[in-house]
């Protein structure tokens, strides 16, 4: 007890004596802590860096009751724990390191650069080729691209898998003997959000007789609301696209790409970089106009 006692007491009194650069220094050493938790949580290295922490908890325990011991054995592990650490835990070492000297660096020099150009031109990418390899198999699909209008209440009818987008999931899930497949995608913030939706079919009555129901409903979702509506005819093969209650046909991969690119950039927000700019210009007008009315 008064081995625990004095710990508490040094414990307190370290705390007293802490400063601004003390805080700081712990804070840095937290984050530091919890990215490596992040980053091996998820591989085989989480159990092994579980092992090791209750290897030092028995260390710690066998100081403070002094156990001596136990205390040696644990010394003496400890020692040889972590030259093993190293060699066990090297791919982990080694990635870690990559990420540091790769990712890090080029997210420095993206500074003031949008963000998410390349999530978009990865998802642009995984929904045209989906489309085209679907296109070319005679694979029906239905994806609707939610925009400024939710979408909840479609959502509610299907079955929510919140993933990536990709290619190869997408066709998955319009395969035809996938229990989905019937049923439409709907991609909220660029991920594949539900699958196997309902659609509310088209009002109007001017539409060709050609067309199944799998149009009807894009159209019909159209209708309702600002959504991007991407279709592959099981008949045909042909890619349509839908939008504000109008479809349009006989697209390719290269066309597709390009019209999804120029719908998805309208309503891309403006950086923090170009609002400022924005202002600088409005503010240069004000003033030159004044300039302007003081010499008239």
């Amino acid at each position: 007890m008064s081995r625990i006692s004095g710990a508490w007491k040094f414990f307190i009194n370290q705390i007293k004596d802490m400063g601004v650069a003390d805080i700081l220094d712990i804070l840095i050493v937290s984050v530091l802590i919890y990215y490596v938790y992040l980053f091996i949580r998820e591989r085989r290295a989480g159990k092994l860096a579980t092992g090791l922490i209750v290897l030092l908890l028995v260390q710690v325990i066998s100081s403070l009751f002094g156990f001596p011991v136990l205390g040696y054995f644990m010394s003496n592990v400890l020692q040889i724990g972590l030259i093993a650490a190293v060699i066990i835990f090297q791919p982990e070492l080694r990635s870690i390191l990559e990420s540091v000297g790769g990712d890090s660096i080029k997210g420095l020099k993206s500074i003031g650069e949008d963000k998410d150009a390349i999530q978009r031109a990865r998802f642009i990418d995984a929904v045209c080729e989906a489309a085209n390899e679907m296109s070319m198999s005679k694979t029906g699909a239905l994806m609707v691209i939610e925009r400024s209008t939710k979408l909840g209440d479609i959502i509610s009818t299907g079955t929510v898998i919140n993933a990536d987008s990709s290619s190869m999931l997408l066709r998955n899930i319009f395969f035809n003997k996938s229990p989905l497949h019937d049923g439409a995608v709907v991609i909220r913030d660029m991920r594949i959000y539900a699958a196997g939706c309902l659609l509310p079919l088209a009002t109007k009555n001017n539409i060709t007789k050609e067309l199944g129901t799998r149009h009807r409903a894009a159209i019909g979702v159209s209708e309702a609301s600002d959504a991007i509506v991407i279709v592959v005819s099981e008949e045909t093969g042909t890619i349509s696209v839908a939008r504000r209650g109008r479809l349009i046909r006989e697209y390719d991969s290269v066309r597709l790409k390009s019209e999804l690119e120029r719908l998805i950039s309208e309503n891309k927000p403006q950086s923090k970089k170009k609002n400022i700019k924005r202002l600088f210009d409005l503010k240069n007008e004000k003033d030159t106009k004044r300039k302007n009315n003081s010499t008239k």
